[in-house]
């Protein structure tokens, strides 16, 4: 199977070539009001245009790219229609083996409120396990704390559980957060969400896609063993200087963005656009909510990102960003921590005139770094830092496309942190990597195939993993889609947090140690990878042109996963040898599995936007010594979305947003001892000290906490000024009907913890 694979991915490119008495029509879309690159617009090419027979037809990808490939030599009528823009036609000459190069711009429809637009075109990918989310679906979700956020909305996808409120995670078809891997135009975001549970380090107002790989994900992307968001933010404004201000009982903003060079079609322009954004909840909650005790909202952070896009008239672009988050928690009298996060890159596109190649790359560096001190005096930290450099290089065919790529990886990782048994765990580790892949997508009538191979080359490690990948969706009608994907996948960085841990703010990371157990489950341990499966079918069934339903199963198997060993007790040295290994290695290596399915339903028109999930999801690990669900396995989890816009006339829309949730497991409490820690040996008088609170704990697990269900509201009016700038006034309750939903037991005092009651909030902003 792995050398078919391989000889069709080697032969990819030389395929191309047998094409060279056929021609090609490339070229971009753009917005033709601003310059933006238009995704998904349908090019299609006729011989005639009244007849309307279509000889090539394709979509454009995410920089506006089309190519009308094979074609014989003569003259066709191109159509280019976008819902929202006029349709546009022009004539195209093409001669025997010259491609030709035409760029369209679209102009809007003056009238869209009038007009019902529907835009069939055929889709250029599988679209298995993979949620795509456009900018203005997140502004549909209640906008917690006055303020809409993508962390919100990625809460209500297939598959997804998120954790709490304060310090929450999202965990994606039974893989933990280390599992999934975050980025934005590239960079890895190594901790996307602020402690406060509600917010994500990104602008909203800069996204301009979002694409959710749940599980089955390509050949494109590696390093990870569960899931992929990817998400693409926007260009400054290249016409005109524009930005934002905003202002909410949590949060206040800034967006500024401004032409550098002017947007003229057919020529160079470039821009710049720098957003801020900054968390004042410790102080506001004291005023505010107080009610709520605000010793428990002690949440401040920050974020600052700068963009510069250079674009060319041939299509190409260079394109520059920075970032700076940081975050800070202040609990009175106990925890104290803090994490910041910063990053610099670029990325460009060549397109050479009549090469049939396109060739990006990128260029990244990133840097985080976390410290926590508690009243123990013992400091928690962690960083890592490092840089990615990468090529790809992407081919069209007469319907059929190749990509490939090279990927150089390094990162150095520093951790520092005391188990509960009070015992240092600490690593200082660099690590490379040498990355490849290559894809052959195939598009027939019916039939989107994806073939991929990964090579992922730990160097450090002297270990490698061969991905294949596979990707298909098939088509028996036009309103109904089969799709599967199976995939293998392998990741070196691990947490520092165990999947153990209820509450645990502390979100640090340490790449492939070295003193892992030299045997698991009577099995010798080959290598440090930690290795995964994937298996993913369903359906999706669009209705009509206002409803669609998807229905997906999955399956993950992870061969092999590394933890961080909460039962050490003794040094790893000489003076402990004839000690269980399982006693006194900081590491364990573990195994399991995730499985089950979700369905989900959207309805969309003019005024209702309704969308509705529900997911089912058993996950399983095994230890080496017991079976037992991580805390994150959520039995049932079902969200249920409602927009409602008024009309131009009543310039307003309500939303409402309900999250329902089985209880998440928990380990139970047998009984309490006193507990000595013998640092004196045997010499110890334990009748003349004071020890400290033991606890007898059950198997691990085994208790379910109380289901949890939340109900979000906000409304939102606007008000649009005749010179084109725009005032928002926004009102939001979260957890409208003040549910006590359970956050954790401290056993210690014997207290329950809950998470956020009601909060209100008010905000407002202005846009020029």
């Amino acid at each position: 199977m792995w050398r078919i694979l391989i000889c069709v991915l080697a032969l990819a490119p030389i395929v191309g070539q047998a094409q060279s008495t056929k021609s090609d029509i490339r070229g971009f879309v753009y917005d033709g009001d601003n310059g933006d690159r238009s995704v998904a617009t349908v090019v299609t090419a006729v011989k005639d245009k009244s007849d309307g027979t279509v000889v090539r037809s394709i979509l454009s990808d995410n920089d506006g790219y089309y190519a009308l490939t094979g074609l014989s030599p003569g003259d066709y009528w191109v159509r280019v229609s976008h819902p929202g823009f006029d349709t546009l036609y022009e004539k195209v000459k093409v001669l025997i083996g010259l491609n030709t190069k035409k760029d369209f711009y679209l102009q809007h429809i003056s009238t869209m409120e009038a007009v019902e637009i529907s835009v069939k075109g055929k889709a250029r990918d599988a679209q298995v396990g993979v949620t795509n989310i456009e900018a203005r679906a997140i502004y549909k979700m209640p906008a917690v704390g006055a303020e809409p956020d993508i962390l919100q909305y990625l809460q209500i996808l297939p598959g997804v559980v998120f954790s709490g409120d304060q310090g929450g995670q999202l965990y994606i078809r039974g893989g933990s957060p280390i599992m999934n891997k975050v980025m934005m135009d590239g960079l890895t975001i190594y901790n996307p969400f602020h402690s406060i549970g509600l917010f994500s380090v990104f602008e909203t107002d800069l996204i301009q896609t979002a694409d959710v790989y749940s599980a089955g994900f390509g050949s494109e992307y590696g390093g990870r063993v569960s899931a992929v968001v990817d998400i693409k933010t926007r260009d400054g404004n290249r016409k005109r200087m524009a930005g934002k201000v905003g202002l909410t009982t949590f949060t206040s903003k800034l967006l500024l963005e401004s032409p550098l060079r002017k947007y003229q079609q057919g020529k160079n322009n470039s821009s710049i656009a720098i957003s801020y954004k900054n968390s004042f909840l410790r102080e506001s909650s004291r005023l505010l909510y107080n009610y709520a005790n605000p010793d428990k909202l002690p949440y401040n952070f920050g974020d600052l990102f700068v963009k510069m896009s250079f674009n060319s008239a041939n299509g190409g672009y260079t394109k520059l960003y920075g970032f700076r988050f940081s975050d800070n928690v202040a609990f009175p009298g106990s925890t104290r921590y803090g994490w910041t996060s910063t990053g610099l890159g670029g990325k460009f596109l060549v397109v050479p005139e009549q090469a049939k190649t396109r060739v990006d790359g990128y260029f990244l560096w990133s840097q985080y770094s976390i410290e926590q001190k508690e009243q123990d005096a013992k400091p928690r930290s962690s960083s890592i830092g490092g840089f990615n450099l990468g090529m790809n290089f992407s081919y069209n065919f007469k319907r059929d496309d190749f990509k490939w790529g090279i990927e150089l990886n390094g990162f150095q990782t520093n951790f520092q942190l005391y188990n509960s048994n009070d015992r240092k765990i600490n690593q200082l580790e660099s690590t490379t990597e040498i990355n490849s892949f290559g894809n052959y997508r195939v598009v027939r009538k019916k039939l989107i195939c994806n073939i991929g191979l990964r090579n992922q080359y730990y160097a450090s490690l002297g270990n490698g993993s061969l991905e294949p990948r596979f990707q298909l969706r098939y088509m028996p009608w036009k309103s109904i889609g089969i799709k599967f994907a199976v995939g293998m996948y392998s990741q070196n960085l691990m947490s520092a947090m165990s999947d153990r841990d209820v509450v645990n703010l502390f979100y640090g990371f340490l790449s492939g140690p070295d003193n892992l157990p030299d045997s698991f489950n009577g099995k010798p341990v080959n290598t440090r990878l930690q290795k995964a499966r994937h298996a993913v079918a369903g359906f999706d069934y669009r209705i009509n042109k206002k409803q669609t339903v998807n229905i997906e199963s999955f399956v993950k198997i992870f061969d092999q996963i590394t933890n961080i060993n909460r039962d050490k007790l003794f040094s790893d040295d000489e003076f402990n040898l004839d000690k269980p290994q399982r006693l006194r290695q900081d590491f364990i290596i573990e195994n399991g599995n995730a499985y089950g399915g979700d369905v989900s339903y959207k309805y969309s028109d003019k005024h209702w936007y309704l969308w509705a999930v529900y997911s089912l999801t058993y996950v399983n690990r095994f230890d080496g010594i017991s079976r037992y669900q991580p805390n994150f396995d959520r039995r049932h989890n079902a969200n249920i979305l409602l927009n409602y816009e008024f009309d131009k006339k009543h310039p307003s829309e309500v939303s409402l947003r309900w999250n329902f949730g089985s209880g998440f497991p928990f380990t139970q409490t047998q009984g309490y001892y006193e507990k000595y820690n013998f640092q004196q040996g045997i010499g110890t008088d334990y009748t003349a000290s004071n020890g400290q609170l033991g606890i007898v704990y059950a198997q691990i697990n085994r208790g379910r906490l109380p289901y949890y269900h939340r109900l979000d509201f906000s409304v939102k009016r606007k008000w649009v000024f005749p010179e084109g700038s725009e005032f928002n006034l926004i009102l939001s309750v979260t957890n409208v009907y003040n549910r006590s939903n359970i956050f954790y037991y401290d056993r210690i005092k014997g207290k329950r913890v809950d998470q956020l009651p009601i909060l209100p909030a008010l905000g407002c902003n202005y846009s020029f």
